[in-house]
């Protein structure tokens, strides 16, 4: 092909595109958690607010385009064919690394994984052109990448983690003494000074950060730099007048004023700061693209030093780039999976928890508990009792079907989270490094959580293994980005033009794998009635949401225990293993709905008291019905593992028997339960012997076979087919259990509703 890399270059573009979606899905949890979370402001007003954010920044991101084209590398050690395949790898690997962090819902950095994909692809480069030259050994790597800004920039993200976590949980300690939990009655100083604090910071951030991006900026430099404290003075003391005035005066709630500034800050902060993560390197493709044609040399040859020099940036492509992530920002689904779990992890009290317990999390929480036991031998018993009352949360009297509008967190702490997030990116945006604004904002958000005692200890053990989830997936991102650029850069060296059609077709495929598996995951979410804490609850509900989850789980169980019969008539291994990953994802969701049950018996009204027994019950049975098919199919999934014998012919004709006849009676329940009509049960429970029987006869002419039949040699057989059949006993046992509770309760209903007539 003449000219390959124009098509490199239309394939960069389709790629920046995607990769704003991609990355402004994860992002979108930097600038949104504090105001979704504290719900003070309407959500599509945020959402507004956001996007306004966003197009500024990116209209005056353009000193961080720098980073791309030589923050990491030289170019001037590098072709332009070199800088091209890195580009494509970098690019290739970013889209497909932040699709899988979104689709788990965990937020990463898309800075360091801009970073490393960058390292790791010219790292690769540089080894590739060191070996064809002779004269050059593998020190030589040291002139090729720009290792002491990279060092820089990988130590700066580092280092803000610690610090980000230490500063927000120390800021919001000293808040929560000033304000307590009962701000609104605190004298009217507090907030005028606070908000003078507050926004002198914000604006601050928005007007340097806005101005250094622009133009002019150099025709005003002058006035500006060195007067940095003179102009904070200034403006403490005219926000702290305008504070007053709107304090006083005008009954503004001056935090509620701060979240908005604040939001359209960071907003601002993440467009400025992470627009380089996204269209960085297909504007520095371009830019080499431009040069290489004026050049007239062969794309080998051709060294790209040129891309060292400043390269002003087309302001149309930012706004347009700010466009795609604006759109995100609102339509995305995969964005609002990670928003929630940021909230969810900073959550004031108790709720669902994402994350499962770890040893890790057990230590801490362990450790932490014991250093707060040793500090308090050394602080006076009157100042704890006083910091404890800072700490003492209002009771808010709201009616049970209200309680939903309860915030995730306060005002208070949403500000501050706000305050010292932009404060501490603008330190690092005003050196030119490519801060993480994910590590930031995310690690101040659980230092103002911690402080704020929302990690009690019901949820603490949760909540820190989120934290060490989330921070392990950097570690990660690190990682992976690296070697999965490197290895990218490999291929596309060794094939050209066809490695990165392969490439792309690959990037192809699993982006569209993964948008469908998540979209199956949102609709698997949405048809799982898990208890809702805040919904009220009747009698009439416990009836709808009780047979829902018998409805589902006697559907599920059916097939599964068909699917185990035949599977293991087949010997199919691979089918087996496939039954058992659901089976475990049946025992988990039956599990979570016990952990509602606390908020269950809160949410029930006060006619229905009574329901919190049979409900209680339900759920006992039905895990007890999970169990048995769990075992059921983890024992037959063991046996083929372990190629033990097949069942005999005898011994899969009377399994497939048993599962026909069960097959028919979950059939009928499960109609009944999705039609409602409970005055049917009886006619199942009348029958319940028939199934039992067959059932016991199989194990007795199991026994048969063994005392009599010379060929029945296997004790694995013998101990599988006892295992299914008496756990299928304790599976109908359970079934039927289930039906006599229902049974009962709903003539306990019906007479009920008789005797009011």
């Amino acid at each position: 092909m003449e000219n390959p890399y124009i098509l490199m270059i239309a394939a960069l573009v389709v790629l920046a595109i995607v990769d704003l979606i991609v990355g402004v899905s994860n992002d979108a949890v930097n600038f949104l958690n504090s105001a979704i979370g504290s719900k003070v402001i309407p959500i599509k007003t945020i959402f507004i607010i956001a996007s306004l954010g966003v197009f500024v920044g990116a209209a005056t991101s353009s000193g961080m385009m720098e980073v791309a084209r030589k923050g990491i590398f030289n170019p001037e050690m590098f072709s332009f064919q070199n800088i091209m395949y890195i580009f494509m790898a970098v690019m290739i690997t970013d889209i497909l690394l932040l699709d899988i962090f979104n689709s788990f819902g965990m937020p990463t950095s898309t800075t360091v994984s801009i970073v490393f994909e960058l390292l790791g692809a010219a790292v690769a480069m540089a080894f590739i052109r060191i070996s064809v030259n002779p004269n050059e050994t593998a020190e030589a790597i040291w002139s090729y990448i720009n290792y002491k800004t990279a060092a820089k920039i990988i130590f700066g993200i580092l280092l803000s983690v610690v610090v980000a976590f230490s500063v927000g949980a120390i800021v919001q300690f000293i808040s929560r003494l000033v304000y307590s939990f009962q701000y609104d009655n605190k004298r009217i100083i507090a907030n005028i000074l606070f908000g003078g604090f507050a926004l002198t910071s914000i604006t601050y951030f928005i007007f340097f950060k806005g101005l250094k991006g622009t133009a002019f900026y150099g025709d005003i430099k002058h006035m500006l730099e060195g007067k940095t404290v003179q102009i904070l003075a200034i403006g403490f003391v005219f926000w702290t007048a305008i504070s007053f005035i709107l304090i006083k005066f005008l009954k503004v709630n001056v935090l509620k004023l701060i979240i908005g500034i604040g939001t359209f800050s960071i907003a601002l902060a993440f467009s400025g700061n992470d627009l380089v993560n996204f269209i960085g390197v297909p504007i520095g493709a371009w830019n080499a693209y431009g040069f290489y044609m004026e050049s007239g040399q062969a794309a080998d040859q051709f060294m790209m030093g040129i891309l060292a020099e400043k390269v002003p940036s087309n302001t149309l492509l930012l706004l347009a780039a700010g466009f795609i992530m604006v759109l995100t920002i609102w339509f995305s689904k995969k964005a609002r999976e990670v928003i929630k779990t940021g909230v969810d992890l900073s959550r004031q009290g108790d709720g669902d928890e994402k994350f499962e317990p770890t040893a890790a999390s057990r230590i801490a929480v362990r450790t932490a508990m014991g250093i707060n036991v040793f500090l308090n031998f050394f602080i006076p018993k009157n100042t704890q009792q006083w910091i404890n009352s800072r700490f003492e949360k209002p009771v808010v009297v709201l009616p049970k079907s209200k309680t939903y509008e309860l915030p995730a967190f306060d005002t208070v702490r949403a500000s501050v989270n706000l305050v010292i997030a932009g404060i501490l990116i603008s330190i690092g945006t005003s050196y030119h490094l490519p801060l993480s604004t994910t590590y930031v904002t995310f690690m101040v958000a659980m230092g103002t959580s911690l402080a704020d005692r929302a990690w009690g200890r019901e949820s603490a053990v949760y909540r820190v293994a989120g934290v060490l989830s989330v921070i392990g997936g950097w570690f990660a991102t690190a990682i992976t980005a690296f070697t999965a650029a490197a290895i990218a850069l490999y291929l596309i060296n060794l094939g050209g033009i066809y490695s990165v059609g392969i490439l792309l077709t690959v990037v192809a495929i699993l982006l569209s794998r993964s948008s469908i598996k998540f979209a199956k995951k949102q609709k698997e979410v949405k048809k799982q009635r898990i208890i809702d804490k805040n919904e009220l609850i009747s009698i009439n509900g416990v009836i709808e949401e009780s047979s829902n989850h018998i409805s589902e789980v006697i559907r599920r169980v059916n097939k599964l225990y068909t699917n185990v019969a035949k599977d293991l008539a087949s010997h199919d291994l691979n089918k087996l293993k496939k039954n058992d990953k659901q089976i475990s994802k049946l025992n988990d969701e039956v599990e979570k709905l016990k952990d509602e049950v606390f908020y269950f018996i809160k949410s029930l009204d006060d006619t229905s008291e009574k329901a919190s027994r049979f409900y209680i019950l339900i759920l006992d049975y039905l895990q007890d019905i999970s169990q048995s098919i769990s075992y059921i199919s983890k024992s037959s999934y063991k046996h083929v593992n372990n190629n033990h014998k097949n069942l005999k012919k005898s011994q899969i004709a009377e399994l497939k028997d048993i599962d026909t006849d069960l097959d028919k009676m979950l059939t009928k329940i499960e109609r009944i339960f999705n039609e409602k009509t409970f005055d049917n049960l009886g006619s199942i429970l009348q029958d319940k012997n028939g199934l039992l029987n067959r059932v016991t006869d199989s194990i007795e002419k199991q026994v048969n076979r063994i005392r009599k039949e010379k060929t029945e040699t296997s004790p694995k057989n013998t101990k599988l087919f006892f295992g299914i059949l008496l756990e299928t006993k304790d599976l109908l046992t359970a079934i039927m259990n289930l039906l006599e509770v229902y049974q009962e309760f709903n003539l306990s209903i019906k007479n009920a509703k008789t005797e009011e007539f």
